[in-house]
């Protein structure tokens, strides 16, 4: 995959997205609970197939802070303290590129686990 470099992103608090735009035209917005539910850190992803852990009761999730880490990824601070795991442009790009199935991937896992995704 050729990495696509974004042109804009922009954080819209209230509607709780990341919007983000990159060169070759494509425009993404990325739900605060989608992007924390799918971050790429070992905490979430765990450290290999079949090790990765259900988020539960992200839903009102905010953003605090985002931060351009050199010239290929975003680090996110959630309001829940989380903020380790690097999104890439390739990841973010992957994830707006393919945001039905991911996010109707995870409704399945949460409704067989008997969870929600309201916070408790």
């Amino acid at each position: 995959m050729i990495t696509q470099l974004p042109t804009e992103i922009t954080l819209h608090q209230q509607s709780k997205l990341l919007e983000i735009a990159f060169e070759d035209g494509a425009r993404f917005r990325l739900p605060y609970e989608f992007l924390r539910v799918n971050s790429p850190s070992a905490e979430v992803r765990g450290h290999g197939p079949g090790q990765e852990v259900l988020q539960v009761g992200k839903k009102n999730i905010g953003v605090r802070n985002v931060e351009p880490v050199g010239s290929y990824a975003l680090k996110i601070e959630f309001d829940d303290g989380h903020d380790s795991g690097l999104y890439s442009w390739d990841l973010l790009y992957n994830l707006g590129k393919h945001q039905d199935e991911i996010w109707q991937d995870y409704l399945q896992h949460m409704e067989a686990a008997g969870k929600s995704r309201e916070p408790s």
